[in-house]
């Protein structure tokens, strides 16, 4: 690990601002996905800021009867809140999904969201990956690629986004709330915020250089029930190959969003049209426009699979 220098912000906006002040700078709360990337120096920050002692970390209920979560709500007690439980479920169900319970508790709302990709040759720093080092080339295009893309990638790289909660709040229509180093604020929707990849896989979201998120808020509860199905190579502690999370209401209409399959979190609403008809008439309006590998291939069956089971457990609870 490369040495840095170290600060704890005092405000949202003061936090912002000495990262925006200094290039090469990082954000830092729970640690789980930066602390190791800087151990195996693919990130190399000269500058940390802490937020933690920021009052980023409570769940409260807004104005028009959803919930607002502060930045630094910990994945455990977001998951394990009742309101989230009851109006949420599955936002709850995608948590407790991924990662360990020691990982949970130190991660944070915000730190889920901005993960970076789980794709073996970007950890590999002997292989070229576009989003280590922009121009260098991808390993995974003509490489291994069983775990990687199947849509919304490119050219450039063919990494998927590897959490779960930012499927589930896809799903919810969720809002990411930010502050600018100038102070300012903004609102940005969940299905704008993590990019596809194009020509710049190194860019993971559309957040400015020092935004820092302090909050993201859910709208009022639809109801339906909420289902979060993971299908992954081992029972626990293993990223999605296919997951999907659903609201179907009783006359089986509804949302749904997939994870596992590119590089955020994948929903084609003009596809849910057709959930009342089934799994097989919504997977091909949902991955119109698809290029797997040969490694992966599988996943476009495994959607239509997951999804099929998805509905029937939905309709089963209805």
């Amino acid at each position: 690990m490369k040495a840095f220098t170290y600060e704890r912000a005092t405000s949202p906006a003061a936090a912002a601002a000495a990262v925006a002040a200094r290039p090469g700078a990082k954000f830092i709360a729970g640690g789980t996905n930066l602390l190791d990337l800087m151990k195996l120096e693919i990130e190399a920050p000269v500058h940390l800021v802490d937020v933690n002692t920021l009052s980023l970390d409570k769940i409260e209920p807004t104005d028009s009867g959803g919930l607002r979560i502060g930045a630094l709500v910990r994945n455990t007690d977001l998951a394990a809140d009742p309101r989230v439980r009851r109006d949420y479920g599955v936002l709850t169900r995608a948590i407790v999904a991924g990662a360990s319970g020691q990982l949970r508790n130190k991660a944070t709302t915000a730190g889920n969201l901005l993960q970076r990709t789980r794709c073996p040759y970007f950890y590999d720093t002997n292989q070229p990956c576009n989003k280590r080092k922009p121009g260098s080339g991808c390993a995974a295009i003509g490489g291994y690629s069983r775990q990687l893309g199947i849509i919304g990638t490119s050219d450039a790289c063919i990494a998927t986004y590897p959490g779960d909660m930012a499927v589930a709040m896809r799903v919810l229509d969720a809002t990411v709330e930010t502050v600018q180093p100038s102070g300012a604020t903004r609102r940005i929707p969940i299905t704008d915020f993590h990019r596809l990849w194009g020509d710049t896989p190194h860019i993971d979201t559309n957040l400015q250089p020092g935004e820092l998120i302090t909050a993201v808020t859910l709208p009022k509860p639809v109801g339906g029930t909420h289902i979060y199905h993971k299908v992954r190579d081992r029972a626990s502690y293993a990223y999605a190959l296919v997951s999907v999370a659903a609201i179907v209401q009783r006359d089986g209409s509804g949302h749904v969003a997939i994870g596992g399959i590119a590089p955020k979190p994948w929903r084609v609403e003009a596809a849910e049209a057709a959930l009342p008809q089934g799994a097989k008439a919504v997977t091909p309006r949902l991955l119109a426009g698809a290029r797997p590998t040969k490694d992966n291939s599988f996943k476009v069956p495994l959607v239509e699979r997951t999804l099929a089971a998805v509905l029937a457990q939905a309709k089963d609870a209805a």
